[in-house]
């Protein structure tokens, strides 16, 4: 998977993107470091995108939501991650 480009609302706070070993996986990273992995995986024939925090691997949400293609899924997981942070 390409690297996506890393929204204003995380690069305004010294934040990035980077890809995982595996391609459905990307983390987001405050200072450089990763504090956040987003996991896309299969569900039900479309997508869900699962956020853990990279220190504990604690899920800070259900993931729930079914998206079309694995890219809408990671979209819409930083969406997820950006509303539970109040960013």
């Amino acid at each position: 998977m390409p690297l996506p480009t890393a929204p204003d609302w995380l690069t305004k706070r010294d934040g990035g993107l980077a890809v995982g070993v595996r391609d459905h996986v990307l983390f987001v990273t405050l200072s450089g470091r990763p504090q956040y992995r987003l996991e896309a995986r299969p569900a039900k024939g479309k997508y869900a995108c699962y956020v853990a925090q990279t220190n504990s691997g604690k899920l800070i949400d259900d993931a729930t939501a079914e998206y079309p293609t694995r890219d809408a899924a990671m979209a819409g997981g930083l969406d997820r991650l950006k509303a539970r942070l109040g960013w």
